[in-house]
C-alpha cells in the first residue's frame, strides 16, 4: 500500500501526533510520501489530507483532468480547528490506520465544478464553491446568471456564490443557503448580500449548465465603467477578474471520494460540528 501525505506546515503542538502516524504508517509496512503542490499522487491508494479544511480543498489540486480515475480516496486528519471535511481527529491514529487497513470504512463521491474562461480554457475544479465577489470600494456587483441557456436573474449586491453540495455547508450556508446531502445531485445558487429582497438562494440540477456574465458597474456619471477588477474565489483559492467577465460552471465529468470511518456519517457530523438541530436552553 503507497499512501500521499499532504500538509502545508505541522504545528509544534501537532510534532507528536504526526509522528505517531508516521510510525504507525510504517510499523505496518506501508509507504508514505509526501507531496507538494504541484507534484502527482498517481499511483497512491490514499491521499492522506493533514490539517484543516482548507487543506483537504487545496489537495484538489492534485486531479489531473486527462486521468481522473488515478486520483486516490481522500482521509482528512484533522489538525485544525473546525474540520469539518475531515472525519479523524488527532487520536487514535495507530487505530484510525488498522480500519484503513481492514476495510472499516465507507466512501463518499463529492461532486466537483468545473470552471472555464477564455482565460482558461482547461478549466480548473472546485469541491466547495465558486463566488465572484465586487470590487474594493464599489456597492454593487451585478451579474448575470443563466441556467442551460435560460436567464434567472441579474444578481445584484456583493456577488454570487455558486456551490456543491459538499460547499453547501461553508460560505453558501453563512448567506442563508440550504444544506444539501453529498448525494443530492444539486447545486445552489446564493447571493452574497442581495440589494434586494426578492433574490433568494435557488436550487438547480448538478447536470446543468451555468453562465455567470458580470454586468459593468455605473457609477454617479451614469456610464459604464469597465476594467474593474472582481475577486473570483474557487475553494480557498482568489482570483482578480477584470469586468466585464464570463464564466462557465458545469459538474465536472467525474467525482472524487472522501473516506469516512464508520463511526461517522454526514448529519452526525453537521449535528457535532456545525451543531446543527442542537436545542438551546435558556
Amino acid at each position: 500500500m503507497r499512501i500521499a501525505l499532504y500538509y502545508r506546515h505541522i504545528d509544534d503542538d501537532d510534532r507528536q501526533a504526526f509522528t505517531t502516524l508516521l510510525e504507525a504508517v510504517h510499523a505496518r509496512n506501508i509507504e508514505a510520501v509526501t507531496v507538494r503542490d504541484g507534484d502527482s499522487v498517481d499511483g497512491c491508494d490514499y491521499l492522506f489530507s493533514i490539517g484543516g479544511d482548507g487543506t483537504l480543498l487545496s489537495s484538489v489540486q492534485f486531479v489531473h483532468s486527462s486521468n481522473p480515475q488515478s486520483f486516490p480516496p481522500i482521509l482528512g486528519i484533522n489538525f485544525g480547528h473546525l474540520g469539518f471535511l475531515t472525519t479523524v481527529g488527532k487520536e487514535n491514529l495507530a487505530a484510525m490506520v488498522d480500519d484503513l487497513l481492514e476495510g472499516r470504512f465507507s466512501l463518499e463521491q463529492r461532486t466537483l465544478l468545473k470552471v472555464n474562461s477564455e482565460s482558461w480554457p482547461e478549466g480548473h475544479f472546485a469541491l466547495n464553491e465558486v463566488f465572484l465577489h465586487r470590487p474594493e470600494g464599489s456597492s454593487l456587483l451585478r451579474t448575470q446568471v443563466y441556467v442551460n441557456g435560460d436567464y434567472v436573474a441579474t444578481y445584484a449586491g456583493d456577488g454570487v456564490i455558486v456551490a456543491t453540495p459538499t460547499g453547501s455547508t461553508a460560505y453558501s450556508l453563512s448567506c442563508g443557503g440550504p444544506i444539501l446531502t453529498p448525494d443530492s445531485g444539486c447545486l445552489v445558487i446564493t447571493p452574497i448580500g442581495a440589494h434586494t429582497l426578492t433574490l433568494r438562494p435557488i436550487i438547480v440540477p448538478d447536470i446543468a449548465s451555468l453562465r455567470l456574465l458580470t454586468v459593468p458597474a455605473t457609477h454617479h456619471d451614469g456610464l459604464a465603467h469597465n476594467d474593474e477588477q472582481i475577486t473570483l474565489g474557487m475553494d480557498s483559492r482568489r482570483m482578480t477578474l477584470t469586468s466585464p467577465s464570463e464564466l462557465m460552471l458545469r459538474r465536472a465529468p467525474f467525482a472524487i471520494s472522501l473516506i469516512r470511518m464508520n463511526t461517522q456519517n454526514f448529519f452526525s457530523a453537521i449535528r457535532d460540528k456545525l451543531m446543527w438541530g442542537t436545542e438551546v436552553r435558556q
